[in-house]
């Protein structure tokens, strides 16, 4: 079709305005559950910190005492003496003088929002690293120091696969073994022995492709939902076992190989330094701001949790 003669097109127009809109798109997870869970705890005074875990002695069938009995003293066993370490994690923003000043889409400030974004990449540091298997590093030997993960402190209760070998010492890395499917039958064997050593964790954190593999457990023909006429519902939030009711929860930031089930009243960070903002010496036409923090995992009893190692994590 013909143009219109002499017609003024934006191709060669000058003055045209840029559409940018004002929104800034970031779908990236910033979800935090296993640090959310369990919480904040006392404060750290020290890069070392240190708690108390004790036992009960096992049942005796035999106690019954003759009448008028002579008392035999028995033994008390001493508390068990637990620490692990505080580490630094930081991020950082170097923004130049003109950026701040120039007007932009989206923020008003360049600086304010590269911090809101250090921000969650520092919480979601933090996540991954304390509910992974990393092991205790003190500092010595000019290494940075390094808190040891919740899964790394996982011995009583787990369930691994072919070749895995447990941390021999708090500052030993554990060995992956060979991975395997999830099945119902690991998740309830794992319960089970939790539950005869003492625990009752309420949460089990799973990757996405292990949520969808619990959603298929045969328990779930059981289950009792109330659903409208015009909804599918295949999914499973809470799992009833003989040991209690599990919430399943997908998580991104732990180890995908992992299924962590958790008690959140039996473990907490432990801050030295909480998340604070530092503004760093200033070197030519830009400002610097730094992120930091101080912190540490405390896990109360390890026997309050498990996991089942070595999964698969797709199909």
């Amino acid at each position: 079709m013909a143009k219109i003669t002499n017609v003024l097109t934006t191709a060669e127009a000058k003055g045209n305005r840029e559409d940018l809109s004002d929104v800034i798109y970031n779908i990236d997870p910033t979800a935090t559950p296993i640090m959310t869970a369990i919480g904040v705890g006392d404060p750290a005074n020290a890069i070392t910190f240190d708690w108390q875990t004790d036992t009960l002695a096992p049942a005796d069938p035999m106690n019954a005492q003759d009448e008028g009995f002579r008392n035999e003293n028995s033994q008390s066993a001493p508390t068990t003496r637990e620490n692990n370490v505080c580490q630094i994690s930081k991020k950082d923003a170097t923004v130049s003088r003109t950026q701040e000043k120039v007007r932009k889409a989206g923020r008003r400030s360049e600086m304010a929002y590269q911090m809101a974004k250090r921000s969650k990449e520092l919480k979601i540091d933090i996540e991954t690293i304390l509910s992974g298997a990393q092991a205790m590093n003190d500092g010595t030997g000019g290494t940075a120091r390094r808190t040891r993960g919740f899964e790394h402190f996982l011995l009583s209760n787990v369930s691994a696969g072919a070749g895995y070998v447990a941390p021999a010492s708090k500052t030993a890395p554990l060995t992956d073994g060979t991975q395997r499917p999830l099945t119902e039958t690991l998740l309830l064997d794992l319960l089970q022995k939790t539950w005869d050593n003492g625990g009752e964790p309420t949460q089990c954190y799973v990757n996405s492709y292990n949520k969808r593999i619990i959603s298929t457990f045969k328990g779930r023909e059981n289950s009792r939902v109330k659903i409208d006429k015009d909804e599918v519902v295949q999914s499973v939030d809470f799992y009833l076992s003989d040991f209690g009711e599990i919430k399943i929860i997908p998580s991104r930031h732990h180890r995908a190989r992992t299924a962590l089930l958790i008690d959140p009243t039996k473990a907490k960070l432990r801050y030295l330094d909480p998340i604070h903002s530092e503004d760093l010496a200033k070197v030519g036409d830009a400002e610097t701001k730094m992120l930091v923090a101080e912190w540490g995992l405390e896990v109360s009893n390890e026997k309050a949790h498990g996991k089942i190692a070595d999964l698969t994590t797709s199909a």
